[in-house]
C-alpha cells in the first residue's frame, strides 16, 4: 500500500486509471455535512463528488481539472424541490394573469394584475389576437382573493369580454376554475348538473366558478387546452431552465399522469434525459380520483412497471392522493370552528372510509405515498389511515407524507413523528396568503401557526419546504425566506415563534427533500460519494441578513458535474 512518509498524494504507481477529475473551489461550500459543514473545495468524478475538503486534498487524487469558475460564488448542495408541477413550465405557455409579478423562462417578468378590468383587457387582447380561433381562451393564475373592492368574479364579468368564445380562467391554487356563459353552454354545465362544486347564484344556475377537478373537468375544451401543454416538450424544457435560474437541481412533479396516460412518458424521457437538460425530474403519479371502479393494486403494478423505466435523471417517486381542496378557495376540509369569513365549500376528494384500501396495496409493495392535506380533518384521516397500515404492513422506513401541512397543531405533529411520517409545509403561503388566511379563512390565532416548521422541528418530524410551482413560483430561495421571515405582505409578522433559522431551512430544502423519498443516500449534501449537485449562489444564505435571503442571486446549477447558468434578464 501508499507509504505513509510519501505525503498525501499516493504515487503514481498506486493510482488506478479513472475518468477525468475536476476540482471546483469556491469563495464557500456549505456542505450540510455535519462533519465538516464547510469546505473551501469540491472534486467530481463521473458525476459523484469524490471529495469536499481542502483544494490541497481534492487535488490529491491524480490528473485533474481545476475549474475556478465559482471560485467568487457560495456552492450549497443542490436545491430540491419536493413538490411542483409540470404547469410551471406550461406557465410560459399559458398567459398569466395573477396578482403578483412572474418571472419568465428568459429571467424577466411578467407583471400582475390588479383590477377586474386590466384583467378583462388582457382577456379582450387575447381574443383580437386569435380570431377565428374555436380553441377557447384559457389564462391562469388568476385568485378572486385578493380582490377584496370586488365581487367576487362570475360569469357576468367574462361575458363582458365575448359572447360567442369560451373563456376558462384558471385560478392559481388549481382547485378552482371561473367559466363564462359561452363555455357553460359550450359543455352543457346546466342549473341540473349534479356534479359536487358547480356554484350557483341565487336563482340556481351556474355562476360561472367551478370548485375542485369533477367540476372543472365538466368544461372540458378548457382543461384540454392546459393538459395539452403538460405534455409539450417547449414546456418541459422551460421547465428544466426555470430550475437552472432558481438553483433547482431536482424537482418532484406531484400529479404526473403516468398511471392514466402512461404514453405520454416517452416524451418526458425524451427531453428529460438528453445531457442539456439542466435537472433531475421526479415523478409522483396521481391516479383519477375515486369514487370509481379503479383496481388499486393493479394501479400499484403499474405504477412499478413505470419505475421500471428510471433513468438517472427521471425517476418515479411513488403515489400522490388528493384528498381535500385549497384553504383560500374555501375547498379544504376544516375542523371546528371551521372557516373565519366566507362559506365553507370544503370537499374530500377521496371518502375517508376509502383510504386504507385505496393506500393499501402501494404501502404492501413499499410505494411511498404523499397525500394533499390542506385542512385539518385531512390531516386526521391520513395519519390515521397511515397507522392502520403499519399495523397491517409493519414497513417502519415507509416515511409516507403529509403534502401542504398548513393547519398541522403540535398533537398531530407527535403522532407523525411516532409514526415515521415526514411533512412538506408550504411555506409560501406566509406569503402570498399571508394577510387573506389572517383576515378572512382562518383568522388570526390559527394564521400564527399556519405551515408550523418550528413546530414540526420540536416533535421531532422530518420536514421539508415547498412552493407547489405552478401555484407560487419555483424557488427555493423564497421558500426558505418564508419559514425564516414569516413576513406577509402588509408587514405583519405571522407567527414569531414559528420561525426557524437559515441553517433549518436550508436544511429542509436540501436533506429535508431528499430524506422523504428515499433518496438521502444519493443526495441532499456534499459529501464523498454522493451525486455532484449543487446550487450556485451570490452569497451564503446562513450568513446574509435574514430578510435579504430570497434577493441572492443564483449564478446557476451543477447537475451530475455539469453546470447550467440561470439566464439572467437582458
Amino acid at each position: 500500500r501508499p507509504d505513509p512518509t510519501a505525503g498525501t498524494t499516493p504515487p503514481a504507481r498506486y493510482r488506478r486509471a479513472v475518468s477525468e477529475i475536476t476540482v471546483f473551489p469556491a469563495r464557500t461550500i456549505v456542505t450540510m455535512d455535519p462533519s465538516q459543514p464547510e469546505v473551501e473545495a469540491v472534486a467530481v468524478r463521473d458525476g459523484r463528488v469524490l471529495a469536499a475538503g481542502s483544494l490541497e486534498e481534492c487535488t490529491s487524487w491524480g490528473p485533474h481539472e481545476v475549474d475556478r469558475r465559482f471560485a467568487e460564488h457560495v456552492l450549497v448542495p443542490g436545491l430540491i424541490e419536493g413538490h411542483a408541477h409540470l404547469l410551471e413550465g406550461a406557465f410560459s405557455l399559458l398567459p398569466y394573469v395573477g396578482w403578483f409579478d412572474r418571472h419568465r423562462v428568459d429571467g424577466g417578468t411578467i407583471p400582475g394584475i390588479r383590477t377586474y378590468g386590466a384583467l378583462l383587457d388582457r382577456l379582450r387582447e387575447l381574443d383580437d389576437e386569435t380570431q377565428g380561433s374555436s380553441e377557447p381562451i384559457v389564462v391562469g393564475g388568476f385568485d378572486p382573493i385578493y380582490f377584496t373592492d370586488e365581487e367576487r368574479l362570475t360569469r357576468d364579468h367574462l361575458d363582458r369580454v365575448s359572447t360567442e368564445r369560451p373563456i376558462f380562467v384558471f385560478h392559481a391554487s388549481a382547485h378552482l376554475a371561473t367559466v363564462n356563459p359561452a363555455m357553460l353552454e359550450r359543455h352543457e354545465i346546466t342549473r341540473n348538473a349534479t356534479t359536487p362544486g358547480v356554484a350557483r347564484d341565487a336563482a340556481g344556475e351556474p355562476n360561472g366558478e367551478l370548485q375542485e377537478m369533477p367540476a372543472i373537468a365538466l368544461a372540458r375544451s378548457g382543461l384540454r387546452v392546459i393538459l395539452r401543454m403538460l405534455n409539450d416538450p417547449r414546456a418541459i424544457e422551460a421547465l428544466g431552465q426555470l430550475c437552472a435560474n432558481t438553483g433547482t437541481t431536482m424537482l418532484c412533479d406531484l400529479g404526473s399522469a403516468g398511471l392514466t396516460r402512461p404514453d405520454d412518458q416517452q416524451v418526458l424521457h425524451d427531453v428529460v434525459n438528453r445531457d442539456d437538460f439542466p435537472a433531475r425530474l421526479l415523478q409522483r403519479h396521481l391516479h383519477a380520483l375515486p369514487p370509481g371502479s379503479t383496481d388499486w393494486a393493479d394501479a400499484a403494478e403499474l405504477l412499478l412497471t413505470l419505475a421500471a423505466r428510471d433513468t438517472d435523471k427521471l425517476r418515479t417517486a411513488g403515489l400522490k392522493l388528493v384528498l381535500d381542496g385549497s384553504i383560500q378557495g374555501f375547498t379544504a376540509m376544516m375542523g371546528w370552528p371551521g372557516y373565519y369569513t366566507g362559506t365553507d365549500h370544503g370537499q374530500w376528494m377521496v371518502p375517508p372510509d376509502q383510504l386504507v384500501d385505496i393506500a393499501r396495496p402501494f404501502h404492501e409493495r413499499r410505494i411511498n405515498i404523499h397525500a394533499h392535506c390542506n385542512g385539518d380533518l385531512t390531516i386526521d384521516a391520513w395519519t390515521d389511515t397511515v397507522e392502520q397500515l403499519v399495523i397491517e404492513y409493519p414497513w417502519l422506513d415507509h416515511r409516507h407524507t403529509v403534502q401542504h401541512c398548513q393547519l398541522t397543531s403540535a398533537a398531530q405533529y407527535r403522532r407523525m413523528a411516532k409514526l415515521g411520517m415526514c411533512a412538506n409545509i408550504f411555506a409560501n403561503h406566509l406569503w402570498y396568503w399571508g394577510d387573506q388566511h389572517h383576515d378572512i379563512t382562518v383568522g388570526p390565532e390559527r394564521a400564527r401557526r399556519m405551515e408550523a416548521a418550528a413546530t414540526a422541528e420540536r416533535e421531532g418530524v422530518s420536514f421539508s419546504l415547498h412552493s407547489d410551482a405552478n401555484i407560487t413560483p419555483l424557488g427555493h430561495l423564497h421558500t426558505m425566506w418564508c419559514a425564516v421571515n414569516r413576513t406577509t405582505p402588509s408587514g405583519r409578522v405571522l407567527g414569531e415563534s414559528e420561525r426557524i433559522s437559515p441553517r433549518s431551512a436550508l436544511r429542509a430544502v436540501t436533506l429535508g427533500s431528499a430524506h422523504q423519498m428515499h433518496l438521502d443516500a444519493e443526495f441532499g449534501t456534499i459529501e464523498c460519494g454522493k451525486a455532484a449537485d449543487f446550487s450556485v449562489l451570490e452569497d451564503n444564505p446562513l450568513t446574509v441578513d435574514p430578510m435579504a435571503i430570497r434577493d441572492i442571486g443564483v449564478w446557476g446549477t451543477v447537475v451530475g458535474g455539469r453546470p447550467f447558468a440561470a439566464n439572467r434578464p437582458a
